[in-house]
């Protein structure tokens, strides 16, 4: 129990907060829509997760009295009950925030919290994730039986063929819910699928990869089977490498989730840089170093050109690309163009406009004209001098005047103040 439930909720409870804190500076504009329109749900799912908290700790302090009576047994376990019906429903309210961020439906032209709630990647998501949460529940509690319970007991070949009977009962649900999903997902998010598992550069084991996943999922069955067949011989050996496998599987699942929406953050509203759809033609129009809270230059001239395209390389590129790094904006082109000989300017003036037509994972540039030029002159800058760029932590900030209202109120003092009446 203190393995099953106190540690592995300890460790999720701390982890889910550091996500927050992680994602909320990486993508706040996203987090930011999200919680406006989830707002009540995630109260609700905040809610179930303290009831569930309380009934884990009930169950676990309880456990030994609990031996005392069967009327004392038969109520613990129904606390049991509560505490894997409060948990489900967890999954119930967080799935549904998932899904939105793949397909929000016809929540762009009502945006309320029931469209983006009754999503159309709702329902499969959640028939898919429900048994396959089952699966590795029966798959990690067989591998702690295993660590936990003597070689020769008795209980330990009855849990062990009770874990068979629950992995083999929920597999063919597994794979109904894997159909459904697929069958619902977009296909532009399916042609993302192949980048999505490993990158550009993984894309060639693409294949290698499938074959993993059905791997980790026939060993798990065969795991069911023997344990159903000779669940004395079933030991830890035996478990560990199913439970690792079918582990693996979920972070490559997360992965592909997370990646097969884009050029979205949130489909068909929020491009992954954070920039909304519907705002595009007004950057295209004015520029979006104009509209940028944070930047150190609003209007580009030759003088600051380098330094313009540093701020448009921030607002549009830095969510994937580093500037040398992983994922580097240089090497993407290196291996367009060559790396032997410098990048050439006009082929990436011509290039960038169109690249999302090619790369459908990546967003349309946002910007117009001036901010091209200045964003190629500094990719073109970051080949020769292999500059590392920093982020804010290390460079701080510049706020836009623009978007400053005491600058504003300066440059359109009388205009604001006939607004604010």
């Amino acid at each position: 129990m203190k393995v099953g439930f106190i540690i592995t909720t300890t460790i999720g409870a701390m982890t889910g907060v550091g996500i927050w804190f992680t994602v909320a500076l990486v993508s706040p504009s996203s987090i930011g829509s999200l919680i406006r329109v989830f707002y009540w749900a995630w109260f609700t799912e905040w809610l179930v997760f303290v009831t569930e908290v309380v009934l884990i700790s009930i169950y676990y302090l309880t456990w030994e009295n609990a031996n005392k009576s069967l009327r004392s047994k038969l109520k613990h376990i129904r606390f049991g009950a509560f505490l894997s019906v409060a948990s489900w429903i967890t999954m119930v309210v967080i799935v549904s925030i998932l899904s939105f961020m793949m397909d929000p439906g016809n929540w762009n032209t009502h945006k309320s919290l029931f469209n983006g709630f009754t999503n159309p990647i709702y329902l499969p998501q959640l028939f898919f994730r429900t048994p396959v949460a089952m699966l590795m529940g029966g798959v990690f509690g067989m591998m702690l039986t295993t660590i936990f319970t003597k070689k020769d007991a008795a209980i330990r070949a009855q849990v062990v063929r009770l874990g068979g009977k629950w992995i083999l009962g929920w597999t063919p649900f597994a794979l109904a819910g894997a159909v459904y999903y697929w069958n619902a997902m977009p296909e532009a998010m399916k042609a993302n699928m192949s980048t999505a598992i490993g990158t550009m550069d993984f894309a060639a084991y693409y294949d290698l990869l499938k074959y993993f996943i059905i791997g980790a999922t026939a060993l798990s069955v065969v795991l069911a089977i023997w344990a159903l067949w000779k669940p004395q011989r079933v030991n830890f050996a035996l478990v560990v490498i199913p439970c690792i496998l079918i582990f693996g599987f979920l972070g490559i699942f997360e992965r592909v989730r997370e990646f097969v929406r884009k050029p979205y953050v949130i489909g068909g509203y929020m491009y992954s840089n954070l920039l909304r759809e519907e705002d595009y033609p007004l950057y295209k129009k004015d520029g979006i170093l104009k509209y940028a809270t944070y930047t150190s230059v609003q209007e580009i001239t030759p003088a600051n050109k380098i330094e313009a395209g540093k701020n448009v390389f921030m607002l549009t590129c830095s969510r994937c690309h580093t500037s040398n790094g992983i994922n580097s904006i240089v090497d993407v082109f290196e291996k367009m163009y060559g790396k032997e000989r410098p990048l050439d300017v006009e082929s990436m003036v011509a290039y960038i406009p169109n690249m999302h037509q090619g790369r459908t994972f990546m967003p349309p540039f946002p910007g117009n004209r001036k901010e091209l030029e200045a964003l190629v002159a500094y990719i073109k800058q970051l080949q020769v001098n292999g500059e590392s760029l920093q982020g804010a932590q290390t460079e701080g900030v510049v706020v836009n005047p623009l978007q400053n209202m005491e600058q504003a109120a300066k440059q359109y003092g009388d205009t604001l103040f006939l607004l604010k009446k």
